[in-house]
């Protein structure tokens, strides 16, 4: 009888001595409460997959040169419009950036009696701007969308006949090619007919050098003036991904609330065996007799979406775990990052989980003093997904190591 009292006044000393420890060192995070302001003012961020927003343009229209030639004094050029035909590929890689690699064919007359000509081939590379994304909101299916954009190419003429030509090859014979590298600018009207499928009107205007049909002089630059139309057919559809990242803030708020209660509950209960152990005859021990129990680790640290910087929130968990270590010498851990498989592809959220990692890895180490060669890493990134709700998978978890 005696040695089971012996037993029970020893366990009450060891919780007593516990529920005394974590009263002291229970770390207070204020937290700012989440309101409906602070959640409407979050901007919405859009990604897009891999494979989404390709697209292929057919087109045909006409061209416009503005070369220069030598007339008869007080004598004007006349224009001569001629045919042109259009190829282009490209992606949309956000809701207002884009860009697109686009061929043309056709052929050029500048002269009064059509004797001034050349065929030519060109490939341009266009960086290209949604402006109605940017200025009015993303809409995947606007019906009319207006694209600015601007070029840089190269430009292959062939068969070039002109009244004023003085470029000459080495042979001293007129040349009858050219090679030049054109900037463009232009403007595209955008119609959707539907998901897959829309109908833009093109304006370009593109700059050569004076070289561009074999006749170097008057004015630096030839100017070339295209009007095209056609169909532009979207692979898969148009698609956007949407995330706000304060949507989950209020139920976050919720959880830590919950937490907090409970930390108070946990508080009363250790106050109440405080004073029942203080009704019971408590033998004096050694201290080598009455450890403190070292808690099994239970902690883990989760991390806001795309972020890897450990919150005032979660650097508690971070705490516990330093304090758990310093009270076991013996003990080394393997630090595990996850994302979670929602958002980002494998590869970002593989990198993202090794950041989150390693922010755990440099705390312990630079701020609470644990040694490096007790702690290990391991990246998951999203192939593993610890818990049923996604959400929850944007974490650290903490396992016993070698």
């Amino acid at each position: 009888m005696k040695k089971n009292l012996l037993l029970v006044s020893s366990v009450a000393c060891g919780l007593f001595y516990a529920a005394s420890a974590y009263a002291q060192d229970t770390v207070v995070v204020e937290e700012e409460s989440v309101t409906v302001m602070d959640v409407a003012d979050c901007k919405t961020q859009y990604s897009v997959d891999r494979g989404d927003n390709w697209f292929i343009q057919l087109g045909a229209g006409i061209d416009v040169p503005l070369f220069e030639n030598k007339l008869p004094e007080g004598q004007d050029p006349k224009r001569h419009i001629t045919a042109t035909y259009n190829l282009g590929f490209g992606r949309w890689f956000s809701p207002y950036l884009g860009f697109r690699f686009s061929g043309y064919y056709g052929a050029w007359h500048w002269d009064n009696d059509s004797y001034s000509k050349a065929r030519y081939a060109s490939l341009n590379f266009d960086f290209m701007w949604d402006m109605c994304n940017s200025l009015g909101g993303v809409d995947a299916d606007r019906p009319v969308s207006v694209i600015p954009f601007v070029g840089l190419g190269g430009t292959y003429a062939w068969d070039i006949k002109s009244a004023g030509s003085n470029i000459v090859r080495d042979n001293g014979k007129l040349r009858t090619t050219s090679w030049t590298l054109p900037v463009s600018a232009g403007i595209q009207f955008r119609f959707r007919l539907c998901r897959y499928v829309d109908f833009f009107l093109e304006g370009r205007a593109s700059f050569f050098g004076d070289n561009l049909n074999n006749c170097a002089y008057d004015k630096p630059i030839d100017i070339n003036i295209q009007a095209t139309g056609g169909l532009s057919f979207n692979l898969g559809g148009v698609n956007y991904t949407a995330y706000n990242p304060c949507k989950d803030a209020a139920y976050i708020s919720g959880l830590n609330g919950q937490i907090n209660n409970l930390r108070g509950e946990l508080a009363a209960t250790s106050a109440a065996l405080a004073a029942a152990q203080a009704q019971l005859p408590c033998p004096e021990v050694k201290q080598a007799d009455c450890p403190p129990s070292a808690a099994p680790m239970m902690s883990t640290v989760r991390f806001k979406i795309n972020s890897a910087v450990i919150t005032d929130e979660e650097m508690v968990n971070v705490y516990n775990v330093a304090q758990y270590l310093k009270d076991n010498p013996d003990v080394n851990v393997l630090i595990q990052g996850y994302a979670d498989k929602d958002t980002g592809t494998s590869e970002y959220n593989m990198e993202l989980s090794k950041r989150r990692a390693q922010a755990v890895y440099d705390t312990l180490v630079n701020t609470y003093g644990i040694a490096s060669n007790r702690l290990s890493m391991d990246a998951e990134g999203s192939a593993k997904q610890p818990y049923t709700t996604n959400d929850w998978n944007r974490i650290v978890i903490f396992v016993p190591g070698n």
